[in-house]
């Protein structure tokens, strides 16, 4: 099945490193033009010129914060109103681990504004360029942890929860315009995020990261850790044309980790 996603400008959201660089790198092999996102701009101006180019395609950047999120609303306002988005993924940075009785009020006003408002704000603002255009494809990247809680991981747990009934809630909102609302259910993938979970655990428990590493990969059917390019091939399909039909879901992309039907 070939994905051609020619003529259709993409935003993506984290995408200096990890997950959101394979789906960067994904959709701009699928033909879209994509504006990577970050706060780090060497890191956003090196990939940049890495993408694949063909001709029509526009590809760009946005450096900016969103742990700053006026500045980050104003950042998104001011790009949109000059290059409208037919392809939204949300993704954004995770909030530091920590167990329930570790983290505080603050923490959790903090981890909303990263995870939840900064999605919602982004959403609305193309929202309207894609009504108009009778076509939009919204993605937000969750985890699936929303599922099955990791105590070491609350934040995330608990605020990314609340963006699959959001996310529900916008698709049947969004359905008669053309626009699908997806989620995606992340499972253990090679990226330093997954690093930085493995090196707090490690500290705690004693455990080397090479023996972590290896019991996250065995809590899945395919005794492997995904790969962010693998992310990508998703993120292309439910951007595509091909995906016009599904919308409203949270798609596990595990390896097989969660177990529930």
């Amino acid at each position: 099945m070939k994905i051609d996603l020619t003529g259709k400008h993409a935003l993506v959201g984290g995408s200096s490193k990890g997950i959101g660089e394979g789906i960067a790198r994904e959709l701009a092999r699928s033909g879209a033009s994509v504006t990577l996102m970050a706060r780090s701009e060497d890191k956003l101006n090196n990939l940049l010129h890495q993408l694949e180019k063909r001709p029509g395609q526009q590809h760009r950047y946005i450096c900016t914060d969103m742990a700053d999120l006026e500045r980050y609303k104003k950042d998104i306002r001011e790009f949109v109103k000059s290059y409208p988005v037919d392809i939204l993924v949300n993704n954004t940075p995770g909030p530091p681990p920590g167990f329930v009785t570790e983290v505080n009020d603050e923490d959790y006003g903090t981890a909303f504004d990263l995870l939840f408002r900064t999605i919602c704000f982004t959403t609305m603002e193309v929202v309207p360029h894609m009504k108009e255009k009778g076509f939009g494809r919204i993605i937000n990247v969750t985890s699936v942890t929303v599922k099955e809680p990791k105590p070491e991981l609350v934040l995330s747990n608990t605020i990314r929860a609340s963006i699959i009934t959001w996310s529900k809630s916008l698709s049947q909102e969004l359905g008669p315009h053309g626009i699908t609302v997806n989620s995606i259910l992340t499972g253990y993938f090679d990226t330093e995020r997954l690093e930085e979970v493995n090196r707090k655990k490690s500290e705690r428990s004693g455990k080397s990261m090479v023996t972590l590493q290896k019991e996250m990969a065995d809590q899945n059917s395919l005794h492997r850790i995904g790969e962010p390019r693998e992310y990508g091939y998703l993120v292309s399909f439910l951007a595509s044309d091909k995906a016009a039909y599904l919308t409203g879901t949270a798609i596990p992309l595990d390896g097989g980790y969660l177990k529930g039907v």
